[in-house]
């Protein structure tokens, strides 16, 4: 019988900086790093996991293209890393640059390349420690993966059937080595998780799933198929913690205890070298972001991306004034902080919109409108599936019964939407390549209506143009998406941490 501690992160997004919080610091990689090497000092076996998205939702980030992140995350060694959607945000060939930086080894098994089949990723690794044998293998599916849509040399694994089954391969593959524990390390949402778990043939021997996408807040591990799943939510305020004792003859888990830890100045002492090198990349941030755009009347919010914010009606409303668009769909994720202002400065609305992207004119019918809302309003959207969700500009307004499934309002400009007219309408880039995972619409139906084209190259270039020129800014949930829930869905949203 031997212990072991994985500890294990996911989603975290650029998080490097510490907030305050009434009296204490919260979150930041200094401190992350600081309770990782205390548990390194204090537990002779231990293993620190990352489960995708360690990029994107920082100025920091985005400004070197990820390269400070991965000097960032060589500070906080990880011991194994897999790959999250947001990790090819830069490209596929950037993310294999990237990876050559990396002085931590990044598995993923199902990324490959159409003509050949050829991994772009190692599959698996196995990492001994104290004579034990641990297998990791990292997974990602193409419904999370679809930036690499772009890409049309570039496969994925299509669904969780698929994924079940090259898990099977893997574990059969290594079943003549002697493998104490075996992890799957998975960025495809807790929802999805669930699914794979109770996919896995027990022969198989996987022990555990950490998981990460959906951002899911836990207080204990969901077990399914004898098998505990797990998140640490995300960000950097905290960061999952197994013990584990391991049964080395019979090679499975005998018992664990898991908790979530926070990461606050009360618990976690700083890593003052890797500090030192986050202020760097800051100061060099501040001096260029630090510009004042504009000035809000007072600090605008956005609480969930499930539901019509402050902050998601005035940008919505920005692009369709700015494009002359109908009605603008705005990705609700692609609004990555919940408050902005009131002091608008260039590098604070770059880390709350930090994914730039074209703007395209596209033509739907009122018919194809309501099927592709009726499909952001599905059952899944509300109990943590991570679907996708719109902000829409003020020209709409919706009233959803979640019971019956049915719209009990839904107007265009103060009068019903008739289902036969056709209304421009402004998508982002991603979101237009994304139509039938959104919105269950085809994009040949919407180009018998008109075929689509760009309108801007750069969302964030409108929206910094359009904040420039204005002043005093303010905005309210005015009611455009009023949804009534199930207690039920409210509960699920609530437990999820939205």
């Amino acid at each position: 019988m031997k212990k072991l501690t994985l500890l294990h992160s996911n989603d975290m997004h650029g998080d490097f900086l510490a907030e305050q919080i009434d009296e204490a610091l919260v979150g930041g990689v200094s401190m992350l790093s600081g309770y990782v090497n205390k548990v390194r000092r204090e537990e002779e076996n231990v293993i620190y996991a990352i489960a995708g998205d360690m990029f994107r939702g920082s100025i920091i980030d985005s400004e070197y293209h990820g390269l400070s992140t991965i000097q960032i995350m060589n500070m906080l060694a990880p011991d194994i890393v897999t790959l999250g959607n947001h990790e090819v945000d830069y490209g596929i060939s950037h993310l294999l640059f990237l990876e050559k930086c990396a002085k931590f080894p990044i598995i993923n098994a199902n990324m490959y390349i159409k003509t050949n089949h050829e991994r772009l990723f190692s599959p698996c690794r196995i990492l001994e420690v104290d004579g034990m044998k641990i297998l990791f293998i990292g997974i990602l599916t193409e419904m999370v993966l679809n930036e690499c849509r772009k890409d049309g040399l570039i496969g994925t694994i299509i669904n969780v059937e698929d994924a079940a089954r090259e898990v099977g391969k893997i574990c059969n593959s290594y079943n003549s080595i002697d493998i104490d524990l075996t992890v799957l390390l998975t960025h495809i949402g807790f929802e999805e998780d669930q699914k794979l778990a109770a996919l896995l043939d027990p022969a198989w021997g996987v022990d555990l799933i950490i998981g990460g996408h959906s951002h899911t807040f836990m207080d204990q591990p969901e077990v399914v198929n004898g098998i505990p799943i797990v998140q640490a939510g995300t960000g950097t305020d905290q960061i999952g913690r197994f013990d584990i004792m391991i049964d080395t003859d019979n090679n499975c888990i005998d018992s664990y205890t898991w908790s979530s830890v926070p990461i606050n100045s009360e618990n976690c002492p700083r890593d003052i070298p890797l500090e030192t090198i986050i202020n760097d990349y800051k100061n060099t941030t501040d001096e260029k972001y630090g510009q004042i755009l504009t000035g809000f009347v007072r600090e605008l919010t956005h609480p969930s991306r499930y539901m019509e914010t402050e902050l998601g009606d005035l940008f919505a409303d920005i692009m369709a004034e700015a494009l002359g668009t109908d009605i603008f769909l705005l990705a609700s994720g692609s609004i990555r902080t919940k408050v902005l202002g009131p002091i608008v400065t260039k590098g604070g609305f770059l880390e709350t919109f930090p994914f730039d992207d074209q703007a395209n004119l596209t033509y739907w019918t009122g018919a194809q409108l309501k099927h592709g809302i009726m499909r952001m309003l599905r059952d899944e959207t509300f109990f943590g599936d991570h679907t996708e969700f719109y902000q829409v500009s003020s020209a709409l307004s919706i009233e959803y019964d979640m019971v019956t499934h049915s719209f009990l309002k839904f107007d265009y400009n103060g009068a019903p939407i008739e289902d036969d007219k056709v209304y421009t309408v402004g998508l982002q880039e991603y979101h237009l390549k994304n139509l039938k995972d959104s919105f269950d619409l085809e994009l040949e139906e919407i180009e018998k209506n008109h075929k689509h084209r760009a309108l801007a190259t750069s969302c964030v270039d409108v929206l910094e143009e359009m904040l420039r020129s204005k002043q005093h800014l303010n905005s309210k949930v005015q009611g455009r998406l009023v949804l009534h829930l199930t207690d039920e869905a409210k509960q699920a949203l609530i437990e999820s941490g939205i």
